[in-house]
């Protein structure tokens, strides 16, 4: 329960200007990986000495880029922990991949895997432990595989949201890959799946019904997207609702999953009219050491910024997790 000195630190500055201003203790940068290509990233510096708690590195989802996070990424700063953050290749500030500067496009899932295992051992190498991953959506179905691989090993996983499934929630990936190849193979893998943002269909404004019952936070998007045009997405590619399918269908295999022995926290909730509800509770079902978290019609899609009881909720649950199973070292 927050207390009523934390209450009155929340309220010392407006929350929406902290969200929408770069935390003077962040530092952004730009990471090269191994074949050159340049990651936009930023980095909470440790805390002092006595407060340490070990590090997280937080991906986001499609679309995003790290601006959405800050208010998230910056309360596990002040609780101790070293942050980074960083946008995958061709989204948000680290460059295109398709034909234009608003389609979200890749010619595999593992280009991203692999990307976030060079970036992952440089951080690990480079900060203090326990080190933890954390994934939002698309980020959180990359982490996972990238844990069920092998590519990377941290000492504890949270998944806010995993794209571990999409709509038709009730179709598997394994049915509706077949079609989406299909369609792929119709023209350029590049070309945009859909006009719009987050789903095909879907208005404008109509976009926040999927993302969160917080209009001030849904909000912070558009204002980042006024101050940094750069950082603007619109809809994938039908390249990439392909190759997302198949990945989806990798994991879905038996045994994937059975074999991750890290923990795992899943955080879903039932009315997500994004990803597959039902393919995140059989995939903590699956896991060996999965716990999960799950909310109701009082939270959409971005539960990391949602309104503060459900927000508050999650974060709570998160950091009870740490706390049993990466527990402060030292």
């Amino acid at each position: 329960m927050t207390s009523a000195i934390e209450t009155i630190l929340k309220s010392a500055v407006p929350s929406s200007a902290a969200r929408r201003a770069i935390p003077p203790e962040a530092v952004e940068s730009r990471w090269s990986l191994p074949d050159g290509h340049a990651l936009r990233r930023v980095d909470w510096p440790v805390a002092a000495e006595g407060q340490r708690r070990g590090s997280i590195l937080f991906m986001p989802g499609r679309g995003d880029a790290y601006e959405k996070w800050l208010e998230t990424l910056d309360g596990w700063h002040r609780e101790g922990w070293q942050v980074t953050s960083a946008d995958w290749r061709g989204q948000g500030g680290s460059g295109r991949l398709g034909r234009d500067a608003t389609t979200g496009h890749v010619s595999d899932f593992s280009v991203w895997v692999n990307d976030y295992a060079a970036l992952f051992a440089d951080w690990a190498a480079s900060t203090p432990g326990p080190h933890i991953a954390v994934g939002h959506s698309m980020g959180g179905h990359l982490v996972l595989r990238a844990v069920a691989q092998g590519a990377v090993k941290p000492d504890a996983v949270v998944l806010s949201a995993p794209m571990l499934g999409i709509h038709p929630a009730w179709i598997p990936a394994s049915v509706l890959h077949p079609v989406a190849r299909g369609i792929v193979a119709l023209g350029d893998p590049s070309r945009p799946a859909w006009k719009g943002g987050e789903k095909p269909g879907a208005a404008p404004r109509a976009r926040s019904l999927l993302l969160t019952h917080d209009d001030d936070r849904y909000d912070d998007e558009e204002w980042w997207r006024r101050a940094r045009p750069a950082i603007a997405m619109g809809p994938a590619s039908w390249g990439w609702v392909e190759r997302g399918l198949a990945s989806m269908h990798m994991l879905e295999c038996s045994g994937v999953l059975e074999a991750v022995t890290v923990p795992v926290l899943l955080l879903g909730t039932s009315i997500d009219a994004l990803v597959s509800w039902p393919a995140i509770r059989r995939a903590a079902a699956r896991l060996p050491q999965g716990e999960l978290v799950s909310f109701g019609s009082e939270c959409r899609h971005e539960i990391l910024r949602e309104v503060d009881p459900v927000r508050d909720r999650a974060l709570d649950a998160i950091k009870d997790f740490l706390n049993r199973h990466a527990p402060a070292r030292g």
